[in-house]
């Protein structure tokens, strides 16, 4: 007789039906937008998902070649980790980051000054609204439930960050960085580029025109989280040492220096700035060294990284 088991993955192994819960139950993305004025700005705001760094009304706060949906795949609609489906219903939210309570929007414009290596868009203006139209779109039906430690989307909450990558980069050396290096060759390139530089359908992973140090994915533990829960895409099969591996390896490639004053519009300009945090700098080195004491030129096993 098959029994049920409670725990991670679903497969059928000698006899045995194992049910995951590793993967919250995330509802489809709605389908049918909003009437009138609403809905051509949920449009509006898919596109400049779609298109951030191309489209009129945000390009020019774009420092580098991504869009949203460089992480957040389909625009959000998928369920994987990126998901914006049920976003909107965790805000506001705390963010230990900024140190107050965040709006969607707080939390949408954040990502320009770090992922996109750009500007910091202003509050309420379209773009902003856009945004978070079709942010909030995408969670109708959710139930409202605010989170109050940190500014995540609740279905992943728990699964955000990894805590078991931690350990596991804490103890790092220059092994890791070159399987890491193999991995990324056998697993990544293919769409990003041996050279990391990605091309016109696929995001850069490093480099000038990719995200900057204060970026999430630029620190190893976070990315090391996605990688595990997205990639190879459509095929999530890393294990979480692979994971950390690639992480280590993409992550101290050279990346932009993250100065959190310049990417603030000047304050004539951008309006409130809702966060108590107004000096934050990052590099790759700083990255490796503060929370793991890891030194990156050990890791690399060269002193090309400042």
């Amino acid at each position: 007789m098959t029994k049920l088991l409670i725990t991670l993955g679903l497969v059928s192994l000698l006899g045995f039906t194992v049910i995951t819960l590793d993967k919250p139950n995330v509802p489809d993305a709605p389908t049918k937008y909003p009437s009138g004025e609403l809905g051509k700005m949920v449009k509006l705001g898919e596109d400049i998902i779609m298109h951030t760094n191309t489209h009129p009304l945000t390009k020019d706060l774009v420092g580098d070649d991504l869009t949203c949906n460089s992480c957040h795949f389909d625009g959000g609609k998928t369920k994987n980790m990126g998901t914006f489906i049920g976003t909107a219903a965790a805000f506001p939210a705390y963010s230990p980051r900024e140190k107050t309570v965040q709006t969607l929007q707080d939390r949408i414009n954040n990502c320009f000054m770090r992922s996109m290596n750009g500007k910091r868009p202003i509050i309420d203006t379209k773009a902003s609204v856009a945004m978070a139209a079709y942010i909030t779109w995408l969670s109708e039906g959710v139930p409202i439930k605010m989170n109050p430690k940190k500014p995540v989307n609740n279905f992943y909450s728990k699964q955000w960050i990894n805590k078991k990558t931690v350990p596991l980069i804490k103890k790092a050396t220059h092994k890791n960085y070159l399987n890491g290096k193999k991995l990324y060759a056998e697993k990544c390139a293919d769409c990003h580029g041996i050279n990391g530089m990605g091309d016109e359908d696929n995001p850069p992973v490093w480099g000038d025109n990719s995200y900057n140090c204060g970026a999430g994915l630029a620190h190893p533990h976070k990315m090391a989280t996605w990688l595990k829960a997205n990639m190879p895409l459509d095929d999530e099969t890393l294990t979480l040492q692979e994971a950390v591996d690639i992480a280590i390896y993409v992550d101290a490639q050279p990346h932009p220096s993250f100065n959190l004053q310049d990417h603030l519009l000047p304050k004539e300009k951008m309006g409130y700035y809702n966060s108590i945090v107004l000096k934050e700098k990052h590099t790759v080195r700083s990255n490796f060294a503060k929370p793991f004491k890891l030194d990156i030129d050990k890791i690399r096993g060269d002193k090309l990284i400042k």
